[in-house]
């Protein structure tokens, strides 16, 4: 098991990120030390997409990146949007094209009725990487949008080119919809205050009934049999205080991976996206760097 820690200042401004030794799973961690500044902010667009029968919202920036540079897709958890994504996609949009759609029924995305279920949401993700015209990006997803991720590169592989997976959901241990809620609390007070009305009102906007549902794919969704079905480089990413992705099961995920590693960003809790933003931009730069060279782009 590859193994990272990104070490994050109190103002967000300049992680120390460790990168990732390059041993046979299962060894030590064993890392340089390497240091990145924050990168300037780039503002990011709406674009409407008309996917199977709804429209869908996108946040997204595409012309301050490099020439050549491979797009990323950032893919949203339970009950919330994009909103929370655009502290990562601002950061990274000076290295890469940058997407974050709304998932059919959140953000300011239509409202199929009734809620989608799991492998529907990433079909519709599929649709909307046809409708946009990309082929082969690297998804970075947090929480139950890991779970979507993973159902998508079993079924759709040749969509992706690898995947970050940012805290991720499906841990059998959970113990259904009330374990999961109890780590959901759990996280509340870990995370900056601005999260919370952020999230209060995404999940107001999507509907208890719908969320509920959701929670219910989450669950029931058997993402342990898929991981080792996922044939692309995948990095998985925890904060060090997520009590949704304990130590234990990242471990276990980056096991079951054909290709995995993994990355502890101390200091962080769940949502590493909205709060630790630079120190999850330099883990994304570093795994293309390794996973993606210009010539197999």
């Amino acid at each position: 098991m590859r193994s990272t820690n990104c070490r994050h200042g109190a103002s967000g401004a300049r992680p120390d990120c460790l990168a990732p030794d390059h041993r046979e799973k299962g060894s030590d961690a064993a890392a340089t030390a390497i240091e990145t500044r924050d990168t300037p902010l780039v503002r990011l667009a709406s674009r409407w997409t008309e996917v199977a029968g709804y429209r869908m919202h996108t946040p997204l920036a595409t012309g301050a990146a490099p020439i050549g540079a491979p797009p990323v897709v950032l893919v949203h958890g339970l009950g919330v949007s994009s909103r929370y994504m655009v502290p990562t996609a601002r950061r990274l949009a000076r290295f890469f094209p940058t997407y974050a759609p709304d998932l059919p029924g959140f953000g300011r995305s239509g409202r199929p009725k009734p809620a989608l279920r799991l492998p529907e949401l990433a079909d519709a993700l599929v649709a909307w990487l046809d409708a946009v015209g990309l082929e082969r990006p690297v998804l970075i997803a947090n929480s139950l949008g890991c779970q979507i991720v993973v159902d998508l590169a079993v079924r759709h592989p040749a969509r992706l080119s690898g995947a970050v997976l940012v805290g991720p959901t499906g841990d059998p241990e959970a113990a259904g919809l009330l374990g999961m809620f109890a780590r959901l609390l759990a996280d509340v007070p870990r995370e900056p205050l601005s999260a919370l009305p952020l999230q209060a009102f995404d999940y107001l906007t999507a509907g208890p009934l719908r969320d509920f549902r959701t929670a219910r794919e989450m669950v029931c969704d058997p993402f342990v049999a898929k991981l080792p079905r996922v044939p692309h480089p995948v990095l998985v990413v925890r904060g060090e205080r997520d009590p949704i992705a304990p130590q234990r099961w990242a471990a276990e995920i980056v096991a079951l991976l054909p290709a995995g590693e993994l990355a502890v960003v101390p200091g962080a809790a769940h949502i590493v996206n909205y709060s630790h933003p630079a120190a999850l931009v330099a883990l994304v730069r570093g795994f293309v760097a390794r996973h993606l060279p210009p010539g197999e782009r």
